[in-house]
């Protein structure tokens, strides 16, 4: 007899779905089926794309040069503009050679473990954590290590968390602020001491950037190699276009690093996916080149709703919700929920209560589990206003009927 083989490679059948992906899907089937669902989901704004952009787009369609391939690392256009762009927003000044232009942020999160890390290699990652990025890091054979950080620390992980963490099989820091899930946000002085405890014990920094615009009342978004120089040679920067302009379908994103980290990770890409889509870099070429007016205007709808959303969450008995820093996210605690019963049924995890509340309140919220936190739920802000307080306003009466 021939012998068997799996049908699914182990690596890629060990590969969880995203949580929030998978929520977003859900909510959308039960809508389409007519039942009212709510869907806190989502981590995209609701905003369309603003116009200016999707018009640079229009015109690139029908210019030839954008039907043929280009340099997989990116438009040399859109590369200079990141380097820009970059420069004017954060501080952090780079090449053109620095910079890679990906399928999307997440593309580029990918890209940049398989490009650092080797099988054995450990990662720290502050958790709560994109439910992504642990999957990544197993993909190219790493070992995510958990750091635990909870609202009493307002979701701040410390040197001293860190430490306590690391190996001497410990390669890479993953850092993020403003942070998808919780919104929280690292002051300056902490992201410094981050970085030099980084640097000083040679480890490589890969720092997500993606939410550096949608900061919130005195917070401040800083990038960790401009405040701590010492790590730019072992940094790389991750960061897109989909939340700062309401491009989440475009995919287009990129990673700034050193040039020889930038040259493998283009060879990886050379045989993966060739260049981004031309039309797609046309586009994030106008935004990143555009004011940021646009992105002003969509920052203050998502802080007046954050601050609604962690009012009316902390206002349910046995909910408690820090109010965010940062992105467009609440992170509560629904701990003081579990095991109470609700709705006829016994929930004894967050899991099992994002269930109910989807079943009973028509509400889609994504479960702790996903983000390595057990007990908690994310729920997205970026919805319209009468969505938002109509979601929370049934969670509130299903759970206030809890004994």
């Amino acid at each position: 007899m021939p012998m068997s083989h799996p049908r699914i490679s182990a690596r890629v059948g060990a590969i969880n779905e995203s949580a929030t992906l998978a929520v977003d899907a859900k909510a959308k089937a039960l809508r389409a089926e007519g039942r009212p669902v709510i869907g806190f989901g989502a981590g995209q704004p609701d905003f369309p794309t603003p116009e200016y952009i999707a018009e640079a787009a229009a015109r690139a369609c029908l210019d030839p040069k954008n039907h043929k391939y280009t340099a997989t690392g990116g438009l040399p256009e859109l590369r200079e503009a990141i380097s820009v762009k970059t420069a004017r927003d954060s501080g952090y000044q780079v090449k053109p050679g620095q910079v890679l232009v990906t399928n999307g942020a997440k593309h580029a999160v990918y890209q940049t473990f398989a490009t650092l890390v080797d099988p054995g290699d450990e990662v720290l990652v502050p958790a709560p954590y994109w439910t992504t990025y642990p999957e990544c890091i197993a993909l190219a054979g790493g070992i995510p290590v958990p750091v635990l950080a909870d609202e009493r620390s307002g979701y701040l992980v410390s040197v001293a968390d860190l430490e306590a963490a690391r190996t001497e099989r410990t390669k890479v820091l993953l850092f993020v602020s403003p942070s998808n899930p919780t919104g929280a946000v690292y002051p300056p002085e902490q992201v410094a001491e981050i970085g030099r405890w980084a640097a000083a014990n040679g480890l490589w920094v890969i720092t997500d950037e993606i939410y550096e615009h949608l900061v919130y009342g005195d917070a401040r978004f800083v990038s960790m190699p401009v405040v701590t120089p010492e790590i730019a040679d072992r940094c790389v920067v991750l960061n897109g276009v989909a939340k700062t302009y309401a491009m989440t379908g475009w995919r287009v994103g990129w990673m700034i690093g050193p040039a020889d980290v930038i040259k493998a990770a283009g060879n990886l890409q050379s045989h993966a996916t060739s260049n981004v889509c031309n039309v797609a870099q046309q586009a994030a070429l106008a935004a990143v080149s555009g004011d940021l007016a646009a992105v002003a205007m969509m920052r203050e709808a998502f802080g007046r709703r954050k601050t609604t959303m962690t009012r009316m969450l902390n206002e349910i008995p046995g909910v408690i919700c820090p109010e965010p820093q940062g992105a467009f996210y609440c992170y509560p605690s629904v701990k003081g929920l579990l095991g109470l019963e609700i709705a006829g049924r016994r929930a004894a995890t967050s899991a099992e209560l994002a269930e109910v509340l989807l079943d009973e309140a028509e509400v889609a919220v994504v479960p702790g589990e996903a983000f390595g936190t057990p007990g908690y739920f994310r729920l997205s802000c970026a919805l319209g206003d009468a969505d938002l307080e109509e979601g929370l306003t049934r969670m509130a009466k299903l759970i206030g009927q809890a004994s």
